[in-house]
């Protein structure tokens, strides 16, 4: 069996703006996005989604289109689609970087290799380590102290018994956010918070007695980008566990939080790792290390709930104390696949099926 054809089809929809991320990151109110199909000279075809956003990768839905159909398509055209861990390989010695890019490939060709095998990804990833069921906790934005309770509300309802606050803006208006939060869910709500890399030292420090008071059970991504050292410095003033996600993208990444001590969880999801086996690769150092691992988002489409879905259950460490951001699919209102991802006691659960376990429209075909 051979590929004959790799295609990208841009893909976009709108945020439910009633829930519209915002963070010290920037606004998230669409999502552009690319659909990927690649094709089989037997018929089958696999299907990928690239989760590209600008602010976290210098990805965008324009620059992922021309580097698959001008480069990457190059390097898997011709060739035997069961050889995964070959072609990821040889995407990453044709381009640097690009990890959402190439992550949506590895996934149409995961979802391409389970069709041929008549399995599910994760049975490919060495098969189910829990249940498949994994509890959730939602993202509430930067928003006023009213509005990210009213967001709290809607978690609830939806049976969701966690959630993280975005801060990482005004010390003393992010605190009030968490206030407000923990006040309206009370103290059996698990409550985390998320910087996305917009606070300094000063101002973590500023804020860790109260949010220890609040009983926040993770702090996320405090500092900017790879500041390792600053990361130990904050572990060792807080008995809050400290978690790094922008500061590891890749297994470099991550062996140097593991060698500076420099967090409690590492945030791991295919399009930031460059795709499920990359991820894999950092929650298997990570677990060598003693370290939990949570997946984290980027607001995937159904698609790519499916692949971090699929990589949780098959990871070695999934973190227990922390809930998991595979939430995507909560946060619009149209799917792109046959049927949507299902979340039940605030749990997503794991499609069934071979490959990913998902049929897109045939408009995506």
């Amino acid at each position: 069996m051979k590929i004959t054809a790799v295609n990208a089809i841009p893909t976009s929809l709108v945020v439910n703006p009633k829930l519209a991320i915002v963070s010290a990151a920037g606004a998230h109110p669409e999502s552009h996005y690319l659909a990927i199909t690649i094709h089989t000279d037997e018929g089958l075809v696999g299907h990928g989604e690239a989760t590209v956003a600008p602010a976290w990768s210098g990805e965008s839905q324009g620059t992922a289109l021309v580097l698959i159909q001008q480069m990457l398509s190059i390097a898997l055209i011709g060739a035997d689609p069961m050889l995964t861990n070959l072609l990821v390989d040889r995407m990453d010695r044709m381009l640097i970087g690009n990890p959402f890019t190439k992550a949506a490939l590895e996934m149409a060709l995961l979802d391409l290799k389970g069709k041929i095998l008549g399995l599910p990804v994760h049975i490919l990833l060495g098969g189910a380590r829990r249940s498949t069921k994994i509890p959730l906790k939602f993202s509430i934005g930067a928003f006023s102290p009213k509005e990210a309770a009213r967001i709290a509300r809607h978690a609830g309802s939806l049976g969701l018994r966690a959630a993280k606050v975005k801060v990482g803006l005004v010390v003393e208006e992010d605190i009030a956010r968490v206030q407000a939060v923990r006040s309206e869910m009370g103290d059996d709500f698990r409550l985390a918070v998320d910087a996305n890399s917009g606070w300094t030292e000063a101002d973590a420090v500023r804020a860790l007695p109260a949010l220890e008071c609040l009983g926040v059970n993770a702090l996320e991504q405090p500092l900017r980008r790879g500041d390792f050292r600053g990361c130990h410095r904050l572990r060792q003033r807080t008995h809050i566990p400290l978690m790094l996600d922008e500061s590891v993208f890749t297994p470099q990444h991550a062996m140097e939080a593991i060698r500076e001590d420099a967090s409690d969880f590492i945030s791991i999801y295919p399009g930031k790792n460059g795709g499920i086996l990359r991820s894999m690769e950092i929650a298997q150092m990570a677990a060598a290390a003693g370290i939990e691992c949570t997946i984290g988002s980027n607001l995937e489409m159904d698609l790519g709930t499916a692949a971090m879905l699929h990589l949780a259950v098959a990871m070695p460490n999934l973190a227990t104390t922390v809930d998991h951001d595979i939430i995507g699919p909560l946060y619009y209102l149209e799917h792109l696949t046959q049927a949507p991802i299902r979340y039940e006691d605030g749990c997503a659960i794991l499609p069934e099926g071979n490959g990913l376990g998902l049929e897109v429209q045939r408009s995506q075909k």
